[in-house]
């Protein structure tokens, strides 16, 4: 394999302890365009059959006039925008200390993320790894929201991620 150098780039994927600033805000691209064929099949794979997600007629005749797309996969979807920029590099997902849905999600809606850096510290327990928390945002293609929620990993610092050292 070629040597990164000159013109040649390698895509940075993650980030270690020592990278992420609390205040820092990183937008994750590119958007996610949801289409009625991912929200039934998720639903249905998930064994989540409300009506509203997989019977159109019955949708129809909601306050919304339209299927919602399931929660949980906008979730998901929102979830591994974020992984290239905060937890590519993670030994562990630590959890979530809230999930807000803030607004409904149709088929066809094009999902877009950021989040914003929390806190940073190193583990009191693993010399060579820390926490990260983020509060991360999603937004539609017109800017309005749909959901936020805040989450910790544990990231290697600088010289002790997977396959180094």
């Amino acid at each position: 394999m070629a040597q990164a150098g000159g013109t040649r780039h390698t895509t940075k994927f993650g980030r270690y302890l020592e990278e992420f600033v609390v205040g820092d805000v990183y937008e994750h691209r590119p958007g996610r365009t949801v289409t009625e064929s991912d929200n039934i099949n998720f639903s249905l794979m998930t064994m989540n059959f409300h009506p509203m997600h997989c019977d159109r007629a019955f949708a129809e005749k909601s306050e919304f006039g339209q299927p919602l797309v399931n929660s949980g996969l906008s979730l998901a979807i929102v979830l591994g925008m974020t992984v290239a920029d905060v937890s590519g590099k993670a030994i562990a997902n630590l959890g979530w200390k809230e999930i807000n849905l803030t607004g409904p999600v149709f088929p066809g809606d094009t999902l877009y993320a950021e989040s914003e850096v929390l806190e940073t510290r190193a583990s009191r327990s693993r010399p060579g790894q820390g926490i990260v928390t983020v509060r991360t945002r999603a937004f539609k293609q017109d800017g309005s929201p749909v959901m936020d929620f805040v989450r910790s990993a544990l990231v290697p610092k600088q010289g002790h991620g997977v396959g180094e050292g």
